[in-house]
C-alpha cells in the first residue's frame, strides 16, 4: 500500500512538472528591400539579443526573435547606404511583417 501511494505521488509531480514549462515561442521579422540586388544581410537587434539574415532576391526572413522591440539595420553593397527602421515590435509566436525597406545611393 505504502510503495502504491508513493508511485501515485511520484507520478503526479511528474505530470505537474512536464506542464510547468512553457515552452519558448519565438516569432519572426520578415520584409524587402529595394532595389533588390543592394543589400547584403539584415541584422535586429534588441538588447543582448542579434539576429542575422541574408537578403535573397530583396526579401529576408529573421527567424528566432523573442517576444519584444528591435532595431533592423540592413547591410548595404556599395554604392548604397545603410538603412535601420527602429521599434519594430515581435509578439510571441507571430512573425512581423515591416514592409519594404528602400535603400538610398
Amino acid at each position: 500500500m505504502k510503495s502504491i501511494k508513493v508511485s501515485l505521488v511520484a507520478v503526479g509531480i511528474a505530470t505537474v512538472g512536464l506542464f510547468a514549462f512553457k515552452g519558448i515561442q519565438t516569432g519572426s521579422i520578415k520584409g524587402t528591400v529595394a532595389p533588390a540586388d543592394a543589400a547584403v544581410r539584415v541584422w535586429a537587434l534588441s538588447g543582448t539579443d542579434t539576429l542575422k539574415a541574408p537578403v535573397d532576391k530583396g526579401a529576408f526572413e529573421l527567424s528566432g526573435a523573442k517576444a519584444g522591440t528591435y532595431r533592423v539595420i540592413v547591410e548595404a553593397k556599395p554604392p548604397y547606404k545603410n538603412a535601420a527602421k527602429d521599434g519594430v515590435t515581435v509578439a510571441d509566436g507571430q512573425p512581423t511583417d515591416i514592409g519594404e525597406i528602400k535603400l538610398e545611393q
